[in-house]
């Protein structure tokens, strides 16, 4: 069983479950695909330790420590690597998504911020990504919309500092700044779209 406070014991038991889905995979026991997770146990481990039951966890495709840690049993989940679907893990009731795009399960837990919004909801959503993803527009429309519109969501990033093979700033450049200009201006007579007057109600 998942023990959040024993880090030592639930890494080791992380660990071992990639070994066995590793070893079936060398077996040719998998009929997909699978992204192995190992290294990242201890700041998982502790950022589950504020996850609630009834949050819901949004991960990307290497995503077995955090069905684990979200509470799937170890059988369910190896039947669904077994049956090809590593990669996108789901499950209402474990409240748990997965997605096989980069960064596909973003917008997704988005939108289910938003609904749990809402809903009034006390509940939040946890959007795990790698370093790749946090380069990608898709995650700097998710993270401001989601800042804008005050969304109970926390993104996590996963940084092992490669984009599938390749050194991550290497792949997106190592200079990190950009030559950015703003000016502000009135805006004239004209309405958005073609010419005439504004109406005042």
């Amino acid at each position: 069983m998942i023990n959040l406070e024993d880090i030592a014991k639930t890494a080791e038991y992380l660990r071992a479950f990639e070994k066995e889905m590793a070893e079936l995979y060398e077996q040719g026991k998998m009929k997909a695909p699978i992204h192995l997770a190992y290294g990242n146990e201890e700041p998982l481990i502790r950022i589950f330790r504020e996850v609630n039951t009834d949050d819901w966890v949004c991960a990307s495709y290497r995503n077995h420590y955090h069905a684990l840690l979200k509470g799937m049993s170890p059988e369910l989940l190896k039947e669904k690597i077994i049956e090809g679907r590593s990669m996108f893990i789901m499950s209402d009731e474990y409240k748990f998504i997965s997605s096989a795009i980069v960064p596909g399960q973003l917008p997704i837990a988005v939108g289910i911020a938003m609904a749990l919004k809402r809903q009034r909801s006390k509940n939040k959503v946890w959007a795990f990504c790698g370093d790749m993803a946090a380069e990608t527009g898709v995650f700097h429309e998710c993270t401001k919309y989601s800042a804008r519109h005050d969304l109970p969501i926390i993104f996590i990033v996963e940084d092992n500092g490669i984009s599938v093979n390749t050194p991550t700033q290497k792949v997106w450049g190592e200079k990190n700044s950009y030559d950015l200009r703003r000016y502000q201006y009135e805006k004239g007579p004209y309405p958005h779209h073609g010419s005439g007057k504004w109406v005042i109600f």
